[in-house]
């Protein structure tokens, strides 16, 4: 099996690369994170142009109709100089359950906006007290005559802040998980933003007799939700491989130039090794990563396949987070020096959609389902 990239995923990934480099470097970086936004809008309307926001939907919807490998290229860049925009949160997750889920009305109605980038979405799933991979719901949608109203509390919100309409689940009153489209703004409508450990932003959403729009039919979403969150584990995973390939770059690179005792650290045949131990982490995450994306590129959104690529890119992510702090010694966790931001996305990716705990029980549950070898 070829795993290398084609011409046309190189090429990809090396205009988004050159994109972020022109505008992110590290100073840059915390400058635009420190904003009342948190990311640039100038950066999102050069993705925009580049065709990255239209990656995952197909042309009748306003998209390039690349797939989950292309997305997989792209949020690597996006991990790499830890770019705030917000990908995932605002287009890839949001966007495509109005794609497989909303009527099509709805769709030319979204997703052209969506993908030119004047419309930002947010998926308003997650709520206080459930953790994931539960999939129980306290908000709940109630029909009156030809609307629908939602009251709930719906917290974090990734990206919530900013969003022009937030896609939201809801129990309904058949029993099973609707979607609808509700505006920030509208009345009943109740948004409380904040600042993440990684410096990016949620909120906190409460809804009280909301109006809003069900997405496509009364059928039950559920499925289209666990889709989605299979895509947004994907894509976490190729975050973090982003963000740990600059971790360790950054690492060896401190090795050959500090010194001690009169020799640079890569004199030391302990840290080199060290060193080795964090790329043979990295390698085993890019594989893992790579696995889920390619998965889904076959059209297997499978829940296991996810949680095996979460653990092992959570459990690397870790190690050479650690690593990376611990070899670079105090200037590691200074708000001045890359490195300690690169741990805390990290940090906060591993913790998203269920930590290592959660994915290997996940694992751990199917056990019995594999036969055991005879020799």
């Amino acid at each position: 099996m070829d795993f290398e990239l084609t011409d046309e995923q190189v090429m990809l990934r090396d205009t988004v690369r050159d994109l972020l480099a022109r505008n992110y470097d590290p100073e840059t970086r915390l400058k635009v994170t420190d904003t009342d936004l948190g990311w640039s809008r100038d950066v999102w309307n050069q993705l925009a142009e580049l065709g990255v926001l239209g990656l995952s939907f197909s042309e009748e919807d306003g998209g390039v109709d690349a797939g989950p490998v292309e997305t997989m290229v792209v949020l690597e860049e996006i991990g790499r100089r830890l770019a705030p925009e917000p990908l995932v949160d605002a287009v890839l997750v949001p966007g495509g359950l109005v794609a497989r889920v909303g009527s099509a009305e709805q769709r030319q109605r979204i997703l052209p906006e969506v993908t030119g980038g004047t419309k930002l979405l947010a998926f308003a799933h997650a709520e206080p007290g459930i953790r994931w991979p539960s999939t129980e719901l306290t908000t709940t949608a109630v029909q009156q005559g030809d609307s629908w109203v939602l009251t709930g509390l719906k917290n974090p919100v990734p990206h919530g802040d900013s969003a022009d309409e937030l896609v939201v689940s809801a129990v309904l009153p058949s029993g099973g998980t609707g979607l609808f489209l509700v505006g920030p703004d509208a009345a009943g409508v109740q948004r409380k933003s904040y600042r993440t450990v990684d410096g990016q932003r949620g909120a906190q959403i409460e809804f009280d007799k909301a109006p809003g729009e069900l997405l496509g039919d009364t059928i039950d979403a559920a499925e289209a939700v666990q889709v989605a969150i299979g895509h947004a584990q994907a894509a976490l995973c190729a975050e973090s491989i982003g963000a740990m390939e600059e971790a360790l770059r950054l690492t060896t690179d401190y090795l050959k130039t500090r010194k001690q005792f009169g020799v640079t650290l890569s004199k030391f045949q302990t840290l080199t090794q060290r060193a080795a131990n964090m790329y043979v982490s990295l390698e085993l995450a890019r594989s893992m990563s790579l696995y889920a994306n390619a998965a889904l590129a076959d059209g297997a959104n499978d829940p296991v396949v996810a949680s095996r690529a979460r653990l092992q890119v959570g459990r690397s992510a870790r190690h050479i987070g650690q690593e990376a702090i611990q070899m670079h010694g105090g200037i590691g966790v200074t708000a001045e020096y890359p490195v300690s931001h690169y741990v805390a996305r990290l940090t906060a990716i591993e913790r998203t959609l269920g930590g290592g705990l959660e994915h290997l029980r996940v694992l751990s549950a199917r056990v019995g389902d594999y036969d055991l070898p005879e020799l």
